[in-house]
């Protein structure tokens, strides 16, 4: 079963993320990973904050990415490639909570799906 597990933003500054989403929002922050990478307490699902140097403060453009839960990275990496899918990142990667790939839907939008270390 295929289940949205995070909720990740790119910002431009995390500095300023997590004023805005700590003093305006009222969000917690959660776990930091490194200078650039945070999660956000918001119920079960994890908001996840990263600095990137692609993310701009342009409002016509989305950092937004859903991230998919998977048992099995590698499965789910085959069954992108079989159907043609746009990879960003085409191999797994490593990440703190477990392995990614980026990939992207026939419309644009980034999605990523995540492996998480048991």
């Amino acid at each position: 079963m295929t289940q949205v597990c995070a909720i990740s933003i790119c910002v431009p500054n995390v500095e300023k993320a997590i004023e805005f989403y700590k003093n305006v929002l009222g969000f917690e922050v959660n776990k930091q990973y490194g200078p650039k990478l945070f999660t956000l307490v918001h119920g079960e699902l994890p908001i996840v904050i990263e600095e990137s140097e692609i993310a701009t403060d342009n409002a016509s453009t989305s950092g937004v990415v859903l991230t998919l839960k998977t048992d099995d990275i590698h499965q789910s990496l085959a069954v992108l490639k079989e159907h043609n899918v746009e990879l960003i990142i085409g191999g797994p990667a490593d990440c703190p909570p477990g392995k990614y790939i980026i990939f992207r839907d026939p419309f644009g939008n980034v999605w990523e799906y995540m492996q998480l270390v048991k």
